[in-house]
């Protein structure tokens, strides 16, 4: 019996992969995420900037280039979290995106049709758009306790009440004060000024700015005590 012949294969699809930017400043008492109109890499609706790497560019150089066509200037901080893809991404023009988490401090403006959104006011973003910011929330959590990710969105000089904050919004948890003071301190995350600030009807609070790690000197991770 003659053997049937084996039905051709599809030809193989190029590997495409795009860059996604989801950048986050402080605004008020929470975090806000930076969403755009979808670009070439993507045929969602309102998402995150994103874009193909484009002629040499390193998948730095993009995410880079993207952030800075999103918010007029380089982000304070830039680091990739996530490659993301699969069958759950095979109707997008990408197969393959590369999700990076950026942060800019409060004074941060958005360029051409962007806008921020409070973290608790996107609901509205579709599957793929949650799962990229999902993502990049979690690569950004775990950095907070091993790369100055907090400082980024200070000035030079700030209180412990200031950095706490900040601490707060990134880890979106309220942290017990005597222990995250306590835990800075024997990190060796900062370090005393001679300068003070008054804040209201209590005294002046003191000044620190970030203390970058000496050579040979092992540095120890914060632990957080989470209220609530």
């Amino acid at each position: 019996m003659p053997e049937r012949p084996l039905p051709a294969r599809a030809p193989a699809r190029p590997l495409t992969v795009a860059v996604d930017v989801v950048v986050f400043t402080p605004r008020g008492s929470e975090l806000a995420v930076l969403v755009a109109p979808p670009g070439p890499a993507s045929r969602a609706r309102r998402a995150f900037p994103s874009d193909f790497a484009r002629g040499e560019e390193s998948l730095n150089e993009t995410a880079l280039r993207v952030a800075r066509e999103a918010i007029g200037a380089a982000p304070s901080f830039l680091d990739q979290a996530a490659s993301l893809g699969g069958a759950r991404r095979v109707a997008d023009t990408a197969n393959i995106t590369v999700a990076y988490f950026g942060l800019v401090p409060e004074k941060g403006t958005p360029h051409r049709d962007a806008e921020w959104v409070p973290l608790s006011d996107v609901s509205s973003l579709g599957a793929r758009a949650r799962e990229t910011l999902d993502a990049a929330l979690a690569a950004m959590r775990a950095r907070v306790d091993v790369q100055p990710v907090a400082f980024r969105l200070l000035p030079a000089a700030f209180t412990l009440s200031e950095l706490q904050g900040i601490y707060e919004l990134l880890l979106g948890r309220r942290l017990h004060k005597a222990s995250f003071r306590r835990s800075l301190h024997a990190a060796g995350l900062v370090e005393a000024t001679d300068e003070w600030r008054s804040e209201g009807r209590g005294r002046p609070a003191q000044l620190f700015r970030y203390a970058p790690p000496r050579r040979r000197r092992q540095r120890r991770g914060i632990r957080f005590d989470l209220l609530g």
